[in-house]
C-alpha cells in the first residue's frame, strides 16, 4: 500500500475533477474531505501541504502536488498503464498539453471574468484575448472529436470536460451543439458515475 495516494478535497470544489480521474485510473487512494465550515483547509497541518489553503491536493510517494492541471498531468503520467496520457515521444503529447494549458490559462479566466462581470481589458493584455476568442479556441479543441485526441479519451478530457460542464451549468458559457455532443460522449462513463453517486449520498 506504499503507492496509495492521499487525496485532499471537498465535494463542492475542483477536487471533483481529480476524483473523476482517480476513478478512471483505477488506483488506490485515501480521500480526505476537508470541512470548510470548520476551516480544516486553513489548519497548520494542511497549510504545510498547500500554503494556499485550497483543495485539491495529493500526496504520493512523499511528493505533494497541488493545482488541478498539475495533479491530472502527474497522475496520468505516473499511472501510464491506464492509457490516459500520451507518452513523451507520442506526437499527440503536444496537443494533449496544449489543451490542458488552454483550459487553465484561457477557459477558466475568461469564464470567471464573465461571471463576475469584470470590466473588459485590452485584449492584447489578456492571455485569452477576448471571451469570443476563448470560445473559438474551445470549439477548435473539440472538433472534429469525438474527444480532444480524436478517438482516444484521455486525462485532458477529464479536465476540460469538467470545466466545460461547470461553465455551462453556471451560465459562464452558453451551450452549443458541439459542446453538448462532447459532453454526451463522456457523461455516462462508469468512473464519473461512481463519483456522482458518491456526491449524492
Amino acid at each position: 500500500m506504499a503507492d496509495i495516494i492521499t487525496f485532499y478535497t471537498h465535494p463542492q470544489s475542483r477536487g471533483r475533477t481529480v476524483h473523476w480521474l482517480l476513478e478512471e485510473l483505477g488506483v488506490p487512494y485515501d480521500m480526505r474531505i476537508l470541512d470548510f465550515d470548520r476551516r480544516e483547509h486553513k489548519t497548520p497541518s494542511y497549510l504545510a501541504i498547500n500554503p494556499m489553503g485550497k483543495v485539491p491536493a495529493i500526496v504520493h510517494r512523499g511528493v505533494v502536488v497541488t493545482e488541478v492541471v498539475a495533479i491530472c498531468i502527474y497522475l496520468a503520467d505516473v499511472f501510464g498503464k491506464a492509457g490516459l496520457a500520451p507518452a513523451l515521444d507520442d506526437p499527440k503529447r503536444g496537443t494533449y498539453l496544449r489543451w490542458f494549458l488552454f483550459g487553465v490559462g484561457c477557459v477558466e479566466p475568461a469564464v470567471i471574468d464573465k461571471m463576475f462581470a469584470r470590466p473588459p481589458a485590452r485584449p492584447g493584455a489578456l492571455g485569452y484575448g477576448t471571451y469570443d476568442d476563448m470560445l473559438a479556441g474551445l470549439t477548435t479543441a473539440l472538433t472534429p472529436g469525438p474527444f480532444i485526441l480524436g478517438e482516444r479519451f484521455s486525462a485532458v478530457d477529464v479536465y476540460l470536460g469538467s470545466q466545460l460542464q461547470f461553465a455551462i451549468m453556471t451560465k459562464g458559457i452558453e451551450s452549443t451543439p458541439v459542446f453538448e455532443q462532447y459532453i454526451s460522449r463522456w457523461a455516462t462513463r462508469p468512473a464519473l458515475q461512481r463519483v456522482l453517486a458518491g456526491a449524492k449520498q
